[in-house]
């Protein structure tokens, strides 16, 4: 696999708690295109700083910013017809798939569980 959007409950475990088994880390680290929302950086920044921690620049190195000037009606829609999601969520999946229209071409990892099931629903790779 050669692209894969993070979400942050995956790159907060990964980068800063360290608690995911090695095989998942090495599946995540052997994709050259790592994508995600500007959501994520404020997502680990809330995190950090609800756990008092200082914020480091390297958690979010090698991420690829996904940046969109157009609403995501459309694939708020699509990824709701697959399942219910909380905002922030759904607003990852929205715009994983606003980027790739055709998502069994990519990852989407996640450790949120209805997040997982969603983007597996909708055909995007999932970490197992």
């Amino acid at each position: 696999m050669l692209f894969a959007y993070v979400d942050t409950s995956l790159v907060v475990a990964m980068k800063i708690a360290e608690t995911l088994p090695d095989d998942v880390v090495e599946v995540v680290s052997s994709i050259p295109n790592l994508y995600s929302s500007y959501l994520l950086e404020a997502e680990t920044r809330s995190t950090v700083a609800r756990f008092k921690l200082d914020f480091q620049n390297h958690w979010l190195e090698g991420i690829r910013w996904i940046s969109h000037h157009t609403s995501l009606t459309q694939e708020y829609e699509t990824v709701l017809e697959a399942g219910y999601l909380r905002g922030a969520d759904l607003w990852h999946v929205a715009t994983a798939l606003h980027l790739w229209k055709n998502p069994s071409e990519i990852g989407f990892f996640t450790l949120d569980l209805k997040q997982h099931e969603v983007a597996r629903k909708l055909g995007f790779q999932v970490l197992q």
